[in-house]
């Protein structure tokens, strides 16, 4: 979410283009100056500030029709676009408790959505924002582990968060996630259900 190096990179991208144009077979025709647009998800994250982007990119326009007069210059913007227009949402199965810990087994999971499970452990996986949707009112609340019905630990949608007491037929309601979710995850793992994907 830093502005400054999502300039530094379109730059760069258009840079390295650029020379290598030079050895090219034929002409650029279209040159992908990257995404990274990102959205904010955890505690402590601020929206980007799009304004030292937008004012870099015209000399990056202008070079670009020096230097690639044929090339049409792209952005990618779905995840900065449409993260925050989905959620995804999974039923409480049923509450286990572990060595002192209190796990709500859901429905759903990585299978449904990877990203909020920290992709196979690609990543260092954090908490997206997160409710139990049908329990909004204020009351008691307690810290639980949500995971899913898969078998392997990696099934995590969220590690010590704390929620209003749960029950099985809850909804757990994970935020943000209009992107990477139902297109970007394993549907198919161990045959379990799909998700419906509903659009309003």
């Amino acid at each position: 979410l830093r502005p400054d190096a999502i300039v530094e990179a379109q730059a760069n991208t258009f840079e390295l283009a650029a020379r290598l144009a030079a050895s090219a077979p034929q002409a650029v025709r279209w040159l992908n100056i990257g995404g990274g647009l990102g959205v904010p998800y955890f505690p402590g994250e601020r929206e980007l500030d799009l304004q030292p982007i937008a004012a870099s990119l015209p000399a990056l326009l202008a070079a670009a029709r020096d230097r690639l007069p044929d090339a049409e210059i792209v952005m990618e913007l779905g995840r900065y676009l449409v993260a925050a227009a989905g959620i995804y949402v999974c039923e409480v199965l049923e509450r286990k408790e572990s060595r002192g810990e209190t796990f709500l087994i859901t429905n759903g999971g990585l299978h449904h959505h990877l990203a909020a499970s920290g992709n196979f452990g690609q990543v260092l996986r954090k908490n997206y924002p997160a409710c139990l949707g049908n329990r909004m009112a204020p009351g008691p609340t307690e810290v639980v582990n949500v995971v899913g019905p898969l078998c392997t630990p990696l099934d995590i949608l969220a590690e010590k968060i704390e929620l209003p007491v749960a029950a099985p037929g809850d909804l757990f309601v994970v935020y943000q996630s209009g992107a990477y979710g139902y297109s970007a995850s394993p549907r198919d793992f161990l045959s379990h259900p799909h998700p419906l994907e509903i659009m309003l």
